[in-house]
């Protein structure tokens, strides 16, 4: 499946194939997208012009929109296909960048929930990685856990048009960003679970603002917008007035799920270091490996890679199904972001000093894991949610 220029890669139909797919990206991630890191981490016109190698690079080896759709530039591997692959991807936080496949929620959802206009506007564009995009839920002072109390506020004019007033934070990629699907409500009041609507903003309308970075234990990528009174088309609503929660709920789903995946990834990552510094670090007793206490690190972090591996894939069965997967997006979310945590840290004791510098990328793969119990709904709320559902199907 080895390929050069701009030629799709074939859907894998087979084990093989699929295992070469797998093969070949992690490939790509390992020697071309993290080499790169530092430079990437640190943004700026260095960081962008090394993205635009990268990903014109994945592009020539056929590797590039592996999951999104082919007739709008993608190479249409099914879900559970491409779940196969996104560990591999994801190792790296920069991988679904490069590879292409960072704007699947967004081109999932313009697809299915954008008018004609929006979906011929943007999406071979946002496909073609010509256009970025970001999702903005959640605001200062507002319960994440809690949309129905969203304050932003869309006001529909006598065009039809729409102008929204409001801020949020915690958006991922905003600063970059050429569009922003923005969670507003058109009707009722904070805590009435109707009248929210999704909108479609283009970051360059007058009115909106990036207001500061926030650093999540110190690394960037974060950021907090506002909206003064900005003007939105009237047909670049995004599916029905009043439906957003409906729509975010099938984003939700996908979106913790892949990101569970990515989450294994570079939990792999941080326990291939850990058995690499293991045999490779020699003290005056032996090899670290030999030491029955970091024997019991690696056993416990393989128990909980190969543990949550399965809750993961069962998700993405379920969603690639067409089935209620709350359940298990729930248990995998919690189980891999604790994975993650637990096995960084494991490495991180085992490379010792060396694991808390620089020259390792343990302290953000440490990072992410603990970041991620809270993005995305806490652990406690996932917890509850699960236990609730579990508990009413006993009652019936």
């Amino acid at each position: 499946m080895e390929s050069r220029g701009h030629v799709r890669a074939d859907v894998p139909e087979h084990a093989a194939e699929a295992a070469e797919l797998r093969a070949r990206v992690t490939r790509f991630v390992r020697g071309r997208v993290m080499p790169c890191e530092p430079v990437l981490d640190a943004g700026g016109p260095a960081a962008a012009a090394a993205m635009r190698d990268l990903r014109n690079r994945a592009k020539e080896e056929g590797l590039w929109a592996l999951p999104l759709p082919m007739e709008l530039g993608g190479q249409g591997l099914p879900l559970s296909q491409y779940a196969q692959v996104a560990e591999a991807e994801g190792a790296s936080d920069h991988g679904p960048a490069a590879l292409g496949s960072s704007p699947l929620l967004d081109v999932t959802m313009l697809r299915r929930h954008g008018n004609a206009r929006v979906r011929e506007l943007y999406l071979k564009q946002v496909t073609a990685g010509e256009l970025r995009t970001c999702y903005a839920m959640t605001e200062p002072d507002v319960p994440g856990t809690d949309p129905r109390m969203t304050g932003t506020r869309a006001t529909q004019e006598a065009d039809g048009s729409w102008t929204v007033t409001g801020r949020k934070w915690f958006t991922s990629g905003a600063a970059d960003a050429d569009l922003v699907t923005v969670l507003a409500r058109t009707a009722g009041a904070p805590s009435d679970r109707e009248g929210l609507s999704l909108l479609l903003v283009p970051t360059d309308s007058p009115g909106f603002r990036v207001v500061r970075e926030l650093p999540v234990f110190g690394a960037g990528g974060q950021w907090e917008i506002e909206l003064d009174r900005v003007t939105v088309p009237a047909d670049h609503l995004i599916g029905e007035q009043g439906q957003a929660l409906t729509i975010a709920g099938e984003r939700l789903q996908m979106g913790r799920t892949l990101r569970c995946l990515r989450w294994l990834g570079q939990a792999q990552r941080a326990f291939d270091l850990m058995c690499e510094r293991a045999n490779a670090r020699v003290g005056s007793r032996g090899p670290l490996a030999g030491h029955q206490l970091v024997q019991q690190h690696i056993f416990e972090s393989l128990l909980a890679l190969r543990t949550t591996r399965p809750l993961v894939h069962e998700a993405v069965s379920r969603i690639d199904a067409g089935l209620d997967a709350r359940t298990e997006v729930g248990l995998s979310k919690v189980a891999a972001a604790r994975m993650l945590q637990q096995v960084a840290d494991a490495a991180i004791q085992i490379h010792g000093s060396a694991g808390l510098g620089p020259d390792t990328p343990l302290p953000a793969l440490f990072r992410t894991g603990r970041a991620a119990r809270i993005l995305d709904g806490p652990d406690e709320l996932h917890i509850t949610s699960v236990a609730r559902r579990v508990l009413r199907g006993y009652q019936e």
